[in-house]
């Protein structure tokens, strides 16, 4: 079994930092071929936010390009997303996400986690 948890959410102003962690079980991170970080907000559909690969390549969406860094620790088993530079229009439940292959559709992803929110103000 895989299990995907994550942690780190909260309440920040607009210019802030947060990091978000996403915790694997069952499976070592680069076991997978992909781990994903994805956002909704209310009324709208689940966002690509970015990637990483297990060669470590990342790809992250324009939205959140030069703001947000995913990262992994493998000591700990770990995925991160550095958030600097929060917008309100970050604010969103996030989650963590493996996969099979790179991709920024959602419906390619295998595994999920319960997701942390994220609540950014003005």
């Amino acid at each position: 079994q895989a299990q995907l948890v994550e942690s780190g959410g909260g309440l920040v102003q607009a210019g802030g930092s947060l990091r978000l962690s996403c915790q694997a079980s069952g499976r070592a991170i680069n076991n997978y071929i992909v781990m994903a970080w994805f956002r909704q907000a209310p009324g709208k559909e689940r966002e690509f936010v970015t990637a990483i690969t297990w060669t470590g390549n990342t790809n992250p969406a324009d939205s959140v390009k030069g703001r947000f860094l995913i990262s992994r620790d493998t000591a700990k088993n770990t995925v991160y997303l550095q958030m600097n530079l929060l917008k309100p229009e970050d604010t969103g439940v996030y989650y963590c996400a493996a996969g099979p292959r790179p991709s920024s559709a959602w419906g390619e992803y295998l595994y999920w986690g319960q997701g942390t929110q994220v609540t950014v103000s003005s």
